[in-house]
């Protein structure tokens, strides 16, 4: 049915018995998963709440009972199936390399057929999926942070009432024009190829800067890029609430395979782990894209000319890696030798970046206490480090720690934008 475990080898368990090989479907027992616990200290909820409910191990056994099982589960196992980041530590720390992620995904999707879903939650699946009705509502959002009703608004207790009080605290000014479908290398640069840039659904407005560095840089080391318009959301925030996916990555499958592109860029990490795992209907089409799709971090590396020379800093600057990259693409090294691009600069990975930020994609809407109690002990992480910059490659996290933070706090940025910064 699924592919569970990766079992390139026998193994054996516990009790002695032979494990099955070939990577059959295979869920540990409780006794053999409750007698390993590589993942209870990587887990985040398990240090805030220090309670064996809040482990990987205890909802493999929840998820178990689920898909395995076909049993019901309690209100209180649904909760605590709940207050999962779906950071995907776990993997990372898992001996036998069980695939949660994808059964946590499976788990979800089964139970929300009996779960009703409230109508903030309708209306943000909705937004996310339409690119065109979200546009819709930018002028009014960036009408609305200009006009002064922030303070009256929060104050008469009503966006508490409609339940928009976190997203509400999560705000910043929109892009309201889009980007232009074709960005030709300039003059100075010898054209070397096509490319076509991912831009996502939020990341499009709320991220605009770091998008353009993308483009500076690619059009810099000589690279058109295209940004094809009818492409769309990830579908991770659809595919981690339960609901189904296929029609948004169809979507952009078919949108980007029309192009005639050397490669598909992703800036945010979070959207990148997600397109990286695409699978279609369509198998030449899901592998072509699989096969294209590119961090924009590990591209330029790649095709960095020998001939560009970026300008020197002397700054102290601190890397904070995303779960995304951390556990799922594991790519993170390449942050590193990028930046090294400028001389000068002074690197080093931020303390405690096996630790979740909050973030979580929709997470910090949806669990906003235990997202702000993980906020604060990143942000304590920052402040410690002595860093001039801190950088992040994932949209999500940099816009959660930036979110309502001290003026004397620091502020996260792309990697990316350092490096234009420097042309």
């Amino acid at each position: 049915m699924f592919d569970i475990m990766d079992f390139s080898q026998g193994m054996t368990g516990d009790n002695g018995m032979e494990l099955p090989t070939g990577g059959g479907p295979y869920i540990p027992d409780a006794g053999e998963c409750m007698r390993c616990g590589m993942c209870v200290s990587s887990c985040p909820t398990f240090r805030l709440f220090q309670t064996e409910a809040e482990t990987p191990r205890q909802r493999i056994r929840t998820i178990s009972k689920v898909l395995v099982e076909d049993v019901a589960i309690s209100e209180e196992e649904h909760e605590h199936l709940d207050n999962c980041l779906q950071c995907r530590a776990c993997e990372t720390a898992c001996p036998s390399r069980m695939n949660y992620g994808t059964l946590f995904d499976q788990a979800r999707e089964k139970l929300s057929q009996s779960v009703s879903r409230s109508w903030l939650a309708k209306l943000a699946l909705f937004l996310i999926e339409h690119k065109r009705r979200r546009r819709l509502l930018l002028p009014l959002l960036s009408l609305y942070l200009r006009s002064g009703l922030r303070k009256p608004l929060r104050a008469s207790g009503l966006l508490k009432k409609l339940k928009l009080a976190s997203a509400e605290n999560l705000l910043s000014e929109p892009a309201l024009g889009g980007l232009a479908g074709i960005y030709p290398v300039g003059r100075r640069a010898r054209r070397r190829g096509r490319v076509a840039l991912f831009t996502g659904c939020l990341a499009e407005h709320f991220d605009r800067a770091t998008q353009r560095a993308a483009i500076k840089l690619l059009n810099a080391i000589g690279y058109e890029v295209v940004v094809p318009e009818n492409q769309g959301c990830c579908g991770a925030i659809h595919q981690h609430h339960g609901c189904s996916a296929q029609t948004l990555k169809d979507k952009n499958i078919a949108a980007f395979y029309e192009l005639e592109v050397e490669a598909i860029i992703y800036v945010a990490s979070g959207c990148g782990a997600m397109l990286s795992e695409y699978q279609g209907d369509d198998t030449e089409t899901a592998g072509w894209f699989g096969r294209s799709l590119q961090d924009i971090n590990q591209f330029l590396l790649a095709h960095w000319p020998d001939d560009l020379q970026l300008a020197a800093s002397n700054l102290n600057v601190a890397v904070h890696e995303p779960c995304s990259q951390r556990n799922v693409l594991k790519n993170g090294q390449s942050v590193h030798a990028l930046l090294r691009k400028i001389p000068g600069l002074n690197i080093e990975a931020l303390p405690d970046n096996q630790l979740c930020c909050g973030a979580g994609g929709s997470y910090m809407l949806t669990h906003p206490d235990n997202a702000q109690q993980l906020r604060h002990a990143k942000r304590q992480a920052i402040e410690g480090s002595g860093a001039d910059v801190v950088v992040s490659s994932n949209f999500s996290c940099a816009f959660y720690l930036n979110a309502e933070r001290a003026e004397t706090a620091r502020k996260l940025v792309h990697p990316i934008r350092l490096l234009a910064d420097r042309l």
